[in-house]
C-alpha cells in the first residue's frame, strides 16, 4: 500500500511538472504569436486570445488607458458570441469604474473568486453576460501603465489559481514589449513614408486628361524603396507618363529614384525622340555618370489623333500598363519589352503604339502591386484586371486607391500606381 500511495505521488508530481512545461511552452508559443504581428491592432487582439488559450478562459478583453492614464480610450474583447455581441449593441465603452477602475488605480495581479463579493465591483450594463471569476494584469510600456488585460469565466468552472496569474504576468510583460516594438515600427514607418512621399512629385494640371496616382510603402519600415512616377504636359496636347522601380530598398535606392526621374523630366521635352530612344539616351547618361542601380521603368507618350489619341510607349524591364476601355473590358499592352536601365547599352529598345478612343483609361503601375511568392505572375496580372474592371467606373482618385486597396501582392515591396483617363470627347 506504500508502494502504490508513493507511486500515485510520484504520477501526480509528473503530471504538475507536465502541466507546467505544457504553460512554458505555450507562454513561448504566445510570446513568438505576438512578436510577429507588425499592426498595433492585431498585437492588441492577439494578447486577449493568447491570454484566454493560456488559461482557458471563457471571455477576454483588453483595456487601453488614455494618456492621462485615468479611463479606458480603447477596449478589446474576444469571446462574446454573435448573440451577446448583439445583446451588448449601443453600449457606451466601459468608463473605468468598478474593479475595472479598481485595476487602474492598483495595477498589482487581481484575482477574483466572486466579482459581485469585491469592494469595487458595480452592476454589469443590460445584455452583459453574467461573470463571476475574474483574472486581471496590468500591462506597462517603458514603465508606464498602458492598459489592463482582465480574463473571466475558465472553461472548467474553477477559478483563476496562482499558476494562471503567474503565466499571465509573464505573458503580460512580453506584451509590453511587443507593444512598444509596433509603436516603434509605426514611427520608423511613417518616417519613411513621409520621406518617399517628398520625393515624389505632385501631378500636374493634364487637362484635357484626367490622373491620379497613389503610393504605398513597403510593410517592412527599413525598405524605403524606389518606386516612382511622373507625369508632364508637353505641348500640342501631348502628354508624357512614367513610372519605373529601383532595384534595392535603402536609402541608395531612394537617390538613385530621384536622380532618375529628374533626369529623364529633362529629356522628356526633346518632341524629336520616340520614348524607346529617350530611354536608351537615359541609359547612357546613368552610366556615364552616377553608380545607379538597375532599374525597370515604362515611359508612354499620349497624344491626339484622329477621334481620339495615340499612346506611343516603351518598356526597360517593367510589366506592362494596362488598358481599360470603355465597355470595361481590360488588356495589357504586352510588346517586345527592353531590357531594364543599366544591364546593356547596345541593345536596342523597342517602341510600341496603339490607338486609345475616348474614355479609356491606361494604368502604369509597379511590380509591389502584383507580386505574391505564393502565386504566379500572370495569377496575379489576372486579378489586378479584375480588380480594375470592378472599380472602373469610379473616378481616378477612388480607382487608384482601390486597385491599391485589394492588390493581390503580398504587401511586402513598395507599389506605385499611376492612371490616366482619356477625355470622352475627341482629341484631334
Amino acid at each position: 500500500m506504500r508502494l502504490r500511495s508513493e507511486l500515485n505521488r510520484i504520477d501526480e508530481q509528473l503530471r504538475v511538472l507536465l502541466d507546467a512545461m505544457d504553460r512554458m511552452q505555450g507562454l513561448l508559443d504566445a510570446v513568438v504569436a505576438i512578436s510577429r504581428e507588425m499592426e498595433l491592432t492585431a498585437v492588441l487582439h492577439r494578447i486577449v486570445t493568447t491570454a484566454m488559450d493560456l488559461v482557458g478562459a471563457r471571455y477576454g478583453a483588453l483595456g487601453v488607458l488614455n494618456a492621462s492614464g485615468e479611463r479606458l480610450e480603447e477596449f478589446i474583447t474576444a469571446g462574446l458570441s454573435e448573440r451577446e455581441l448583439d445583446d451588448l449593441a449601443g453600449t457606451d465603452l466601459p468608463r473605468g469604474l468598478g474593479v475595472l477602475g479598481h485595476l487602474i488605480s492598483h495595477p498589482e495581479p487581481l484575482r477574483l473568486d466572486d466579482i459581485t463579493a469585491h469592494p469595487s465591483a458595480v452592476g454589469f450594463p443590460p445584455g452583459h453576460p453574467h461573470l463571476r471569476t475574474l483574472l486581471g494584469v496590468a500591462i506597462s510600456v517603458r514603465g508606464e501603465i498602458y492598459g489592463d488585460l482582465y480574463l473571466a469565466e475558465r472553461r472548467d468552472g474553477q477559478p483563476f489559481d496562482i499558476q494562471d496569474e503567474n503565466v499571465v504576468t509573464a505573458l503580460a510583460s512580453a506584451a509590453g514589449i511587443a507593444i512598444e516594438n509596433v509603436r516603434l515600427f509605426e514611427q520608423i514607418r511613417v518616417g519613411a513614408e513621409q520621406f518617399q512621399r517628398l520625393l515624389l512629385p505632385a501631378l500636374p494640371d493634364l487637362r484635357p486628361f484626367t490622373a491620379a496616382a497613389v503610393y504605398r510603402p513597403a510593410a517592412e519600415p527599413s525598405k524605403l524603396g524606389g518606386d516612382w512616377y511622373d507625369a508632364i504636359p508637353l505641348s500640342g496636347g501631348i502628354v508624357a507618363v512614367v513610372i519605373g522601380d529601383v532595384v534595392g530598398h535603402d536609402l541608395k535606392a531612394a537617390a538613385a529614384m530621384a536622380s532618375t526621374r529628374n533626369m529623364l523630366r529633362a529629356l522628356l521635352f526633346d518632341r524629336g525622340s520616340t520614348p524607346g530612344a529617350l530611354l536608351a539616351r537615359l541609359d547612357r547618361t546613368l552610366q556615364a555618370i552616377t553608380t545607379n542601380p538597375v532599374t525597370t521603368t515604362a515611359l508612354a507618350r499620349i497624344e491626339p489623333e484622329g477621334p481620339g489619341w495615340r499612346i506611343h510607349w516603351s518598356t526597360a524591364g517593367h510589366v506592362p500598363p494596362l488598358l481599360i476601355t470603355p465597355d470595361g473590358r481590360t488588356e495589357y499592352l504586352t510588346a517586345e519589352p527592353g531590357l531594364p536601365l543599366g544591364v546593356d547599352l547596345e541593345e536596342p529598345r523597342p517602341d510600341h503604339s496603339r490607338f486609345l478612343p475616348p474614355d479609356a483609361t491606361v494604368v502604369f503601375f509597379t511590380d509591389g502591386l502584383i507580386e505574391h511568392p505564393a502565386h504566379p505572375i500572370d495569377e496575379s496580372l489576372d486579378q489586378l484586371a479584375g480588380l480594375a474592371t470592378v472599380h472602373a467606373h469610379r473616378p481616378l482618385p477612388e480607382f487608384v486607391r482601390a486597385l491599391a486597396d485589394h492588390h493581390p501582392s503580398d504587401g511586402h515591396d513598395d507599389m506605385a500606381v499611376l492612371a490616366l483617363r482619356t477625355p470622352r470627347g475627341s482629341g484631334g
